[in-house]
This record gives structure tokens, sequence and C-alpha cells, in this order.
């Protein structure tokens, strides 16, 4: 699981990405775990590759939500155990009751473990084609 993410299809295969913008252009970072034609190696067993966004048939950011303790929530990072889970509910005085950290106006997150989050899913929001 990798929260906040990007998947592209590029040459026919989908791929992890990341989006770099370069001189003006955006180019989305392919990565893969074995070696392909055209990517380098960047760390044992990563290998990347930049193309133009345009030459990508889709993009794609994925999200993970869940709930916990029956509220929705998105997950914003995961650690070994724990999720880093921000509320969705726009309630703030339900937040309090859920015991969340305000980090800032409308925004409310905790670490739990990962063991007490339920309906955990991702959820894919086209940019580019498909």
């Amino acid at each position: 699981m990798n929260p906040g993410s990007y998947r592209v299809r590029w040459a026919g295969a989908d791929h992890e990405a990341s989006p770099d913008l370069v001189d003006g252009v955006l180019f989305m970072r392919l990565y893969a775990p074995e070696p392909a034609d055209g990517f380098e190696e960047v760390a044992p067993g990563r290998y990347v590759r930049a193309v133009p966004a345009a030459d990508c048939a889709a993009i794609w950011h994925l999200t993970v939500v869940c709930e916990w303790r029956g509220a929705p929530f998105l997950v914003r990072a995961a650690r070994q155990e724990e999720l880093l889970i921000e509320y969705l509910g726009a309630n703030a005085p339900h937040a309090a009751e859920l015991g969340l950290e305000r980090v800032e106006r409308g925004v409310h997150r905790a670490w739990v473990l990962r063991d007490e989050v339920s309906a955990l899913s991702e959820k894919a929001v086209a940019l580019v084609g498909i």
C-alpha cells in the first residue's frame, strides 16, 4: 500500500509513477521492479524512466481510504503496523470525540494500529485517459 500515489499506462503496461515538471513540461517518472528497456536502476530492485505525460495512455491518482471507529478516513502514511489517518467526516465535535489531533482548521489526524481499521480500499481517480 502506497497512500497518495500515481499510476500510469505507458507502452501497454501499467507502472507506479510520480509527476515531475521539467522546464514547464510535465513528465511522469515510471517505476519498475525489474530491468526494462530505457529504465535506469536507481536502487536495488528499483528502476526508473521519465516519459512526457502526453505520451501516457492513462494517468490516475490513487488514494487509500478506510474506516476507524465507524468514521471515514483517508490514509496519509504507513509505517510498520501503523497508519496515519485523516478524518473525512467534516464534523469537528465528532473528531474531538474520536480523540483526533487537530492539525489545522478542519484537519484531524491520528496514528492508529493497522489492525484497528476496516474497509481499507484503494480509490482511483482518472486524470488522463482510461
